[in-house]
């Protein structure tokens, strides 16, 4: 699978073997991760599936999450984080669980050239409050949770260009579209001025279907639910 866009492409998961796979093919240029995806992957060790997957993809960012609530700590588990090697994204949630804001964190490891991958942000005053808070020499993507947006009936696109102007001064941050639900998503982030968007393999697979000719499509949507009702013996007369 290669990508026709000008839109990075990277994969969110916690399977290694996909992982490995897409790194193989060079089909995405980049991996995220989080702890409820790898919680869903049957995943304990958390520092042990990190590594692995680090030394499976030395040469491709990848995004590990801290997940302590007081900021103390989450500045020990991502100094902790940007040592583990490779191509390594520290994730930092906007806010922790009470509402506070991780802008003084991001701010600080920002200015010492950590790359950030602050996450969770859902609405235009976060992305201008991390915005002000990084460092422009220091690598940033913002992560913006746009599925997440439009599952609230909102629509996420003018937000997501908004949120490209915002940054668009800053020429080492990253605008990330999260959380895609349909692959029109990709050009959507694309034409809304995303660099990156995330996505899970199921998504990135329908890349194969860009263009497809929609006449065969309708075809080859008969012939399967002809060949699905035979295979289960239905019968109506």
């Amino acid at each position: 699978m290669s990508n026709p866009l000008s839109i990075k492409l990277f994969m969110d998961g916690a399977d290694i073997g996909a992982m490995t796979k897409a790194y193989a093919a060079r089909s995405v240029q980049g991996f995220t991760t989080n702890p409820t995806l790898m919680k869903k992957a049957g995943i304990r060790d958390y520092e042990g599936f990190a590594r692995q997957a680090i030394a499976a993809i030395p040469d491709l960012p990848i995004s590990f999450e801290v997940f302590s609530d007081d900021f103390p700590t989450m500045e020990k588990e991502a100094r902790a984080i940007a040592g583990w090697g490779g191509d390594t994204y520290i994730k930092v949630p906007v806010t922790n669980t009470q509402r506070d804001s991780a802008v003084p964190l991001i701010r600080k490891l920002s200015a010492e050239g950590f790359s950030l991958n602050v996450t969770a942000i859902l609405t235009l005053d976060q992305v201008k409050a991390v915005a002000q808070a990084i460092d422009p020499k220091a690598r940033t993507i913002v992560s913006v949770f746009a599925g997440r947006i439009a599952d609230t009936g909102r629509a996420p696109v003018p937000i997501m260009a908004e949120a490209a102007k915002i940054l668009k001064s800053n020429p080492k941050a990253e605008l990330l579209w999260a959380s895609p639900r349909e692959l029109l998503n990709v050009f959507e982030a694309q034409d809304c001025g995303c660099h990156i968007l995330t996505a899970t393999p199921d998504i990135l697979a329908k890349l194969a279907l860009v263009g497809k000719d929609l006449d065969q499509y309708s075809l080859e949507t008969v012939k399967m639910f002809y060949a699905d009702a035979q295979a289960a013996g239905f019968k109506i007369v």
